[in-house]
Formats: structure tokens, C-alpha cells, sequence
């Protein structure tokens, strides 16, 4: 772990949006760094805690306790299951139904057990922040931490005392949808993001009643499907799950999670959720984990081989277990603690106790650590909710979370271009705003928005609203082509959709065409393409084969550039995109994500300049959809990519090497230098540690952010090691000409690595250190480690 320190010559806020300032006053205080967001805060056990479970679980019985041991969603749990007792459930978000079948349990059934009942709080509950893919765009735990802060609360006061959430998985395929629910292509980045978001939405006691447990997920590899399809088999060595993989589970539990969420791919053959190596031995051993392991849907019963058996019925697929009873027995005795809407382990209980292929040890272990996480959420004490308070729309989208939300979004947008000043636009000039993504709720809130769009939730702020708040002139609207919403994917619309059509083809929804679009530009003075993909095409289960804008949008782009005119894009999108056939049109493009309840407002504040942007970009933008995977921190190879050559690692048919836009790139409105990068020390011992210091200066003439990194690498080690691994980053506020000096610690965490036998190694020799502002950064220092 890198440890930040800073000394600055002033933190001052850019450009004054008094809501939402850019520079980082909600966020520059010195808890917003990847130090602090990193920093154990894991308790130790409560022995009067272990005493109540001890004499609960001594009273109970077997069939109490495989009751315990099943989590139910919103669409199966009865009274009956209440009063039998039933551990868990999920996505009820009826308080009185919650209400209802908490008092049931709690006063009907023989042990009073309360319900733990769970939702997936990703970005936000009703007030929607900015996709966790955007959020990790900000490089500051500060957006992650208050996201989940009001998201927490506005789920405790629905009587949700568990999030599943933060989803820490790294992931190098833009082709997979889930990109969106994480924080990218970096380990280091999405330890910083996931830590912050567990503390955030925990406290220092989630019994606290506007905190609750957070559910780490999906554990472990799962962004890393082959083909970059959901739920799909991933394969890798020992050394890239522990150093790839792993870290932002272990800095999530070094926060305080105290449930985890396993996955339904397979790692090396062996099913996430019948894995004792990575669940028993990894988590609950070697991490001390004392928390429990929840499946996820029905991932249980696809371990099953097809067609299923005991019951014939339901998912299957995996092929590790021939029936429901061996894969509710493989489950439990591999880790897993709760099955999550199949019932293999509570149904088939008795008899694989009786058979010996379940232990009464491995029962009572899962069972005592469900009841653990239910005392700590202080649901014995406190297990109803206010159902009027949750029913009452003042308990969310406050006036202070709505300015969270919307200085959250600005401070993740991403500028990737910005040709001869086209931004910031002028308010006192007339726009015109084209395209699909203008005026709609979902193309703002994104996927997994929770309930961001009921009758409880804050109104929403399109675009097109947003930028007619904060302009004095005319602002137009032309959609110029229709969207398609439906949460299933062409192939399975009703009625039927091509890929083609599901964005952008044929008349817009107010009857607008591609001429009406290039009317409405040829008559503004500032036009402004909303495009991207629409919030059904990124999330679980929707991989996309193809990178590029869908449907009719290039073709938008191309009759819209004719007329001469600067365009602006700003995009609204859950993954790296093929931005290929956009950047040469454009003047400046705008990554604005899916930005949450007050996406339009925010976006407004970035394209006129209330807001300097100072995201970076937490994933690489590959060139084609043929050169993916591609990230930054890759393993070096003998022959080394160079288009001028033949007999190396390349592609004949591009004439470069990079991606079109790297991990940690992002523009401003004010330009930035990045000097001096110096180490404190030119030898460590592998036990000792040292401090790279750098020094950021504002050279333009407007306040704004950067995000100062630091990389290591190791070019000589027993196993060959990534060209570079960002161990550090701090965003930093600075006025015109004003600077900062940027210092981090570097130890054994940093220049060490873990080998193929599962054993963490500092071997002597030279590390490289790099300097600057992306993942291409050219100042270099080396140092070396001793025995």
C-alpha cells in the first residue's frame, strides 16, 4: 500500500460552483487519499456477541439452523418461511411487507431470529450517483465514500440492513457489462474505490440506523470471463489471481465487510461458489475473515450437471455435483454460508448430515456467522423499521445528498478531447442538443440504479434540462433517432429488435430525423451530441460483441459534422467504447458515464465551465474491439509491440501500439506540470520503506484538479512482472500557478509480488519508479531493495 502525504501551497476551489465545487472542497481534507481509504479498520470479535451466539445456536435445532442458512427474494418468501425462521432476504422493498414478515419472525417463530433483509444498493438507493465505473473516474475514495454513505441510509430507513455492494472485481473486457459495477482495470484503484465505498456505507458500527453491512462481490475473478461474457469460465495462474484479483477483496475486508457475495464463474474449473481454496482457505483462513458467504442467484444449483435432478427442474450447468444434495453439500462444506434462492443446502440438510456429506462443525460454523453479522447490525435490539419514515419521500433525495450527487458526477466526468477551446461552451449562446441520450431517466441513472426512478426517488435531470438551467440562450432538443428500451436484448424484445435498432434508427421519439438534426445545428451557435449506449446495454448480462456506438449514431455524427460546425460529445456509457470513428469529428468529447439523479445538472456544470473536469480514466479505450483485453499494467513479452517491424507482438493492420485514450489519461481546461519526482532513499531493505515526492503546478489560467501517480516497476524478478502497477495517486486543487508537492511511502506491499506457490516474495535488485499525471508518465527514478 502507497501512503500519501501532501504539502501544498494552497487548496483553493475552481471555478466556484458553490454546490459542487470541482476542486475538490467537499473532498480535498486529508481523508481523501488513498492512504486513509486504504487505512485496517476491521474490529476484533465482541466476546459478549460470541456468548449470545453460543447459547442460541446450543438451543437451536437442525432444521432451525438449515433455515438460517437460506437467503429467499422478494418473490418467494411466505409467513411460513418468517416463522420457520428463514436467515435472509433480498429485494423486498415494501415496508410494510418488510415490516410484516420482520415482526412475524421475530415475535412468531420459536427463537425470535430477525430477518436480514438485503438489496443491491449499487450507486445509490433513490438518490442515483454516478456508475461505479464513473466514480473510480474521479481517482478520490472521497466520491466513492459519500455515495455509499447516502446510499446507506436511504436503505436502512427502507428496513435494508445489507448491501450487495461494493463490486470490486478487476476487469480488463470492455465486452463485459458488469465493467460497469467496478472500478476498472487496476487492482490498486479499485482497492482505494472498495474500501472507501465499505466504509462509507458502514461506519464504525453498522448498527448505527443510517448504516449498513456491505457485501463484497463477486468473489473471486469474475470480471475476467472468457470472450467477455457474463457468468463464463475464467483460467488463470496463482500469481495473477493474488496480484490481479485478490487485493481489492483483501482491502474490503481490511475495511470491515462483513458478508461477501460469491460468483457464479468457475476459476481454473472449480466453481466461485464450491471453492474451499478461495472461500475457506483464502478468505476465512488466511484472512481471518469471520464474516459470511452468500451465493449468488441460484449459483448453487448450477453446479449441478444438466439436466438437473433432485429437483428436476431449475438452473444448471457446472457439472461439479449430479444432483441438489451433492451441490448444496458442496457449497456449504466448500464455504459458503447462505444459498441465495435455491434451497439445496436447507431442503436436503438432514439427509446429508445423516450421509456425512455435510459436518454438524461446518453447519454450526455458517449459522454462527450469519447470527454474528445479524447482533453487529444490532438487529436483536432494533429489528423494525419506521414504515412511515420509509414511506415518506422526505427521507431521500435531501437537498444536501442532491448536492452530493451532483458534485459527485461532475468530479467523474472524464475530458478526452478538447480541441482549440471548444469547451467550455458559452451560456450566452444558443445550443443545440442531438441525439439519442438527451431527455430520458435511464440514460442518466444507468444500470443497477436501484429504486432511482420511483414515485419515493428525487426527480431525475436529463440533459437537455440541465443545460437549459444553466444557459441564458436557447437550448434545442432534436433526438434524430429513436431508442429502444427494454431491459432484454434485441433478440428477445417484444416485438422483436436487430442490434441495429435498438439505438438510434428511424425517427426519434418526438419525430425528429437526422435532417432535423442538422437544421437544428446549422441554426445554433453550440451544438452538443448526446450519445453512447442506453442503460439496457451495460450491467449483468449484457456483453456486446461490437465497441463501437450502436445503431445510427455515426452516422448522426457524420451529417451533423457537415455543417462546419465544433461538436461537442458527451457520452453516456457503462464501458470503454471504440471511440475511433468519433475522435476525428469531434472537437472535444466528454465521458460523462452514467452520471446519476443529477447527471444533466452536472454535465451542464462541465460543458460551461462551472465545473473544471479532472477525471482520469480508471480503463484503457482500445482502438478496436479486436485488440481486446488491452490494460496498462500487462506482462512484458520478448518481442515487445512496434508497428514499424514484422516479428513482434503487434497488429499488421494498426499502425500503433497504444490505445486510443490509456488508464489515467484526462484533460482539463487548465493545463498542468508535473516535475521534480525524487526518492528519499536510493537503497531499502525488503522491510524498510522509502517516499517518492513529486510537484504538480496549475500552468494555465483557470483553477482545476489533477490526479498526480506514481508506478512501479520490476524489470528483473523470478517471475516477469507487469511494465508498470499504479501504487499511488492523490487529486490535488490547484489555482493558476499555484503548486503542490505530492509525497508517498513505498514498502514491501508495493515492490513485493506473489509467486505461483501462493506465497507473497520481495526479492533484492533494481525497481523502477515513474512519475506523472497518466499511465504513460515519463519522469523515472530507480531504487534498489537489499537483503
Amino acid at each position: 500500500m502507497a501512503h500519501t502525504r501532501r504539502r501544498t501551497t494552497t487548496l483553493a476551489a475552481a471555478l466556484g460552483l458553490t454546490l459542487a465545487l470541482a476542486s475538490g472542497a467537499l473532498a480535498s481534507r486529508s481523508a481523501s487519499d488513498d492512504e486513509d481509504a486504504l487505512a485496517p479498520t476491521r474490529g476484533r470479535p465482541s466476546n459478549s456477541i460470541e456468548r449470545k451466539i453460543d447459547r442460541l445456536v446450543a438451543r437451536m435445532t437442525v432444521e432451525e439452523k438449515l433455515q438460517q442458512v437460506q437467503l429467499l427474494s422478494d418473490g418467494q418468501i411466505t409467513d411460513a418461511d418468517a416463522r420457520a425462521g428463514v436467515g435472509s432476504v433480498f429485494s423486498l422493498v415494501d415496508p410494510e411487507k418488510i415490516d410484516h414478515f420482520q415482526r412475524i419472525a421475530v415475535e412468531e417463530s420459536r427463537l425470535g431470529i430477525p430477518v436480514l433483509f438485503a438489496y443491491d444498493t449499487i450507486h445509490g438507493y433513490r438518490t442515483i450517483f454516478p456508475v461505479p465505473l464513473g466514480a473510480a473516474s474521479s481517482f478520490d475514495p472521497d466520491v466513492a465514500r459519500a455515495d455509499a454513505e447516502v446510499g446507506a441510509r436511504e436503505s436502512a430507513v427502507q428496513g435494508l440492513k445489507q448491501v450487495y455492494s461494493p463490486m470490486v472485481d478487476v476487469s480488463h473486457e470492455p465486452r463485459w457489462g458488469r465493467i460497469v459495477e467496478g472500478a476498472g482495470e487496476d487492482p490498486y484503484l479499485g482497492s482505494v474505490m472498495g474500501a472507501a465505498r465499505v466504509k462509507g456505507a458502514q461506519g464504525s458500527d453498522y448498527s448505527a440506523p443510517d448504516k449498513v453491512v456491505s457485501s463484497v462481490k463477486h468473489y473471486v475473478a469474475y470480471g475476467q470471463p472468457e470472450g467477455g461474457r457474463d457468468y463464463n469460465t475464467t483460467d488463470m495462474s496463482e500469481s495473477r489471481l493474488r496480484n490481479l484479483y485478490l487485493p481489492p477483496f483483501k482491502a474490503a475486508i481490511d475495511a470491515g465487510a462483513d458478508t461477501v457475495m460469491c460468483s457464479f464463474n468457475s476459476i481454473n474449473g472449480v466453481p466461485g461458489c464450491a471453492n474451499k481454496y478461495t472461500e475457506t482457505d483464502i478468505l476465512k483462513k488466511e484472512w481471518g475473515f469471520d464474516g459470511f458467504i452468500e451465493s449468488d442467484y441460484t449459483a448453487v444449483a448450477e453446479l449441478r450437471a444438466c439436466p438437473p435432478v433432485r429437483p428436476d427442474e431449475g438452473p444448471c450447468g457446472h457439472g461439479v455435483a449430479a444432483d441438489g444434495p451433492q451441490a448444496g453439500a458442496a457449497a456449504l462444506m466448500a464455504g459458503t454460508d447462505s444459498e441465495m434462492v435455491s434451497t439445496n443446502i436447507r431442503d436436503y440438510g438432514t439427509e446429508l448430515l445423516a450421509s456425512r456429506q455435510i459436518t454438524m462443525r461446518r453447519l454450526d460454523d455458517a449459522v454462527r456467522r450469519i447470527l454474528r453479522v445479524k447482533f453487529r447490525a444490532g438487529l436483536f435490539d432494533n429489528p423494525y423499521i419506521d414504515v412511515g419514515a420509509a414511506a415518506d419521500p422526505a427521507s431521500y433525495g435531501r437537498p444536501e445528498d442532491l448536492e452530493k450527487s451532483r458534485w459527485a458526477a461532475g468530479r467523474s466526468m472524464v475530458l478526452l478531447k478538447n480541441d482549440d477551446g471548444a469547451l467550455p461552451l458559452d451560456p450566452e449562446r444558443s445550443t443545440a442538443l442531438i441525439g439519442p441520450f438527451g431527455d430520458n431517466v435511464d440514460d442518466v441513472l444507468g444500470p443497477w440504479s436501484g429504486r432511482g426512478s420511483d414515485d419515493l426517488a428525487p426527480d431525475h435531470v436529463p440533459l437537455v434540462a440541465g443545460l437549459r438551467a444553466a444557459s441564458s440562450a436557447e437550448v434545442t432538443y432534436t433526438q434524430a433517432c429513436n431508442l429502444a428500451h427494454n431491459f432484454d436484448p434485441p433478440n428477445n424484445a417484444n416485438p422483436p429488435l436487430t442490434p441495429e435498432e435498438e439505438v438510434c434508427a428511424g425517427p426519434g421519439a418526438d419525430g425528429t430525423t437526422i435532417e432535423d438534426a442538422v437544421a437544428a445545428a446549422e441554426a445554433a451557435d453550440q451544438v452538443v451530441l448526446a450519445l453512447g449506449e442506453n442503460a439496457f446495454m451495460s450491467g449483468e448480462s449484457n456483453a456486446r460483441s461490437e465497441l463501437d456506438l450502436p445503431g445510427a449514431q455515426e452516422e448522426l455524427i457524420d451529417a451533423v459534422a457537415q455543417t462546419g460546425k465544433p461538436l461537442v460529445v458527451v457520452l453516456f456509457n457503462g464501458r470503454p467504447l471504440d471511440l475511433s470513428a468519433v475522435q476525428g469529428k469531434a472537437s472535444a468529447i466528454l465521458e460523462a458515464w452514467f452520471p446519476g439523479t443529477q447527471g444533466g445538472n452536472a454535465v451542464a456544470d462541465v460543458l460551461f465551465g462551472t465545473v473544471n473536469p479532472g477525471g482520469k480514466l480508471p480503463v484503457s479505450f482500445p482502438r478496436r474491439v479486436g485488440t481486446v483485453p488491452y490494460y496498462y499494467n500487462h506482462e512484458p513479452t520478448g518481442r515487445p509491440c512496434d508497428p514499424t517491424f514484422k516479428w513482434n507482438s503487434r497488429y499488421r493492420d494498426l499502425d500503433t501500439c497504444a490505445p486510443l485514450y490509456p488508464f489515467g489519461y484526462g484533460l482539463s481546461y487548465t493545463t498542468f506540470e508535473v516535475t521534480g519526482l525524487s526518492l528519499s532513499r536510493s537503497t531499502v531493505r525488503r522491510t524498510g520503506s522509502l517516499t517518492a515526492s513529486m510537484r504538480v503546478r496549475n500552468t494555465g489560467s483557470v483553477a482545476g484538479d489533477d490526479v498526480v501517480q506514481l508506478y512501479l516497476h520490476d524489470p528483473v524478478a523470478s517471475l516477469s512482472q507487469p511494465v508498470r502497477r499504479l501504487r499511488g495517486f492523490q487529486r490535488v486543487s490547484l489555482e493558476p500557478g499555484q503548486s503542490t508537492t505530492v509525497s508517498f511511502t513505498l514498502d514491501k506491499s508495493d515492490f513485493g509480488f506473489w509467486d505461483n506457490q501462493g506465497t507473497y516474495v520481495v526479492e533484492p535488485g533494481l525497481i523502477e519508479v515513474y512519475g506523472g499525471d497518466s499511465s504513460t508518465a515519463t519522469m523515472k527514478q530507480t531504487f534498489t531493495v537489499t537483503r
